[in-house]
């Protein structure tokens, strides 16, 4: 006798134990990372209360003078908010054969134009199965190493390391940057498997029917982080006879500085031009050159915008509107919070990783 095995699994078939196995390593694959990320979420909810977190946001403003206060809080509060709903990552997860079979070791090289912008690629290589070396931008590190330590504080064993040094000991890369720095990285990574990012810009496509309550988001879309994000709307298609005018959010006083100048210079131009008080709006189909100028243009029939979208569809991000139709549409005032399947530049990252785990 060998006691009581009411609770022992029937065996499994012979050529079927490969499958199950598997299958429940992926399960249990899938759960450590539900629990890692949305216990980080409720974390982040409490950003800013505590000593730590207080202590994180000096640093990150000193680190780089286009952060605030308010846009730290603001991007730890959209990144909670995307992990603390655990049904919301598990759906997002159940699409994607999760952890990888072989785990590789991601080198995520971050760019740092608003805070904890390269959280993302650390949540998709972990949530994959694979380890991640996070390089993050000099301008953003205090806010991501913050964000390491929360994940290595509940999990010791978290997939997450610093790349300094490590680098050369990377499987695969994703890197986002500039158009200058993506040459870079396609030298610089060429042997390895890699998700390379350049500049893209977001415009917003509007009816003339909109609420207040859209107008007043497309000015977060607009003016949320500087305008120096890759979603920042900085072009608006108007319908013709549309006299649509933003109000300016409170700006950074480097945007206000910018804005000073990009005026000057416009005024010695004679270009025409609408001042908002703190941006200007130029009427240009065309994105603008100053952080701190909004370029706007009329058309007849939105078929014409449909046509210089797709013409123009290497350099956009996001398409904020209710209007038209396109793959990386954004309701207004959500330019700046993407789902967790607005991926950047339209590549599906966990594609990507899951194509590294082979």
């Amino acid at each position: 006798m060998h006691g009581d095995d009411t609770n022992v699994e029937p065996p499994i078939k012979p050529g079927l134990a490969e499958q199950y196995f598997r299958r429940n390593r992926i399960f249990a694959g899938m759960k450590n990372a539900l629990d890692l990320f949305t216990e980080l979420g409720r974390r982040l909810v409490r950003f800013g209360q505590d000593e730590a977190s207080r202590r994180a946001a000096e640093l990150a403003q000193a680190a780089n003078g286009w952060f605030t206060s308010g846009y730290i809080r603001g991007a730890a509060a959209a990144v909670a908010d995307g992990l603390r709903r655990r049904e919301r990552l598990a759906s997002w997860l159940s699409h994607y054969p999760v952890p990888a079979a072989e785990p590789r070791r991601v080198l995520v090289v971050m760019a740092g134009n608003i805070p904890l912008v390269g959280f993302f690629d650390l949540l998709c290589v972990v949530a994959a199965g694979h380890r991640c070396l996070v390089k993050p931008s000099s301008k953003d590190r205090p806010l991501l190493e913050y964000v390491v330590a929360l994940l290595r504080e509940i999990d010791p064993d978290a997939a997450v390391e610093f790349a300094d040094g490590a680098e050369t000991e990377a499987d695969a890369v994703i890197a986002t940057g500039s158009d200058r720095a993506n040459r870079f990285f396609r030298t610089r990574y060429a042997a390895l498997p890699a998700l390379l990012r350049g500049s893209r810009q977001s415009v917003a496509v509007l009816s003339g029917r909109e609420t207040e309550r859209q107008l007043a988001g497309l000015a977060d879309d607009l003016f949320a982080y500087s305008g120096l994000g890759c979603r920042s709307v900085s072009l608006v298609f108007l319908p013709r006879g549309c006299g649509w005018r933003p109000t300016p959010l409170r700006m950074n006083p480097k945007y206000c500085r910018n804005y000073v100048q990009t005026k000057a210079v416009l005024v010695m131009q004679g270009v025409p031009f609408r001042d908002l008080g703190a941006a200007v709006m130029v009427e240009r189909r065309a994105f603008p050159t100053a952080l701190s100028c909004i370029c706007y243009t009329y058309y007849d029939d939105v078929s014409e915008v449909a046509a210089w979208l797709a013409e123009h569809d290497g350099e956009l991000q996001c398409v904020v509107s209710e209007c038209i139709a396109h793959s990386r549409r954004a309701d207004f005032g959500c330019a700046q919070r993407p789902a967790l399947t607005d991926y950047p530049d339209d590549r599906d990252v966990m594609e990507f990783l899951a194509g590294l785990g082979k």
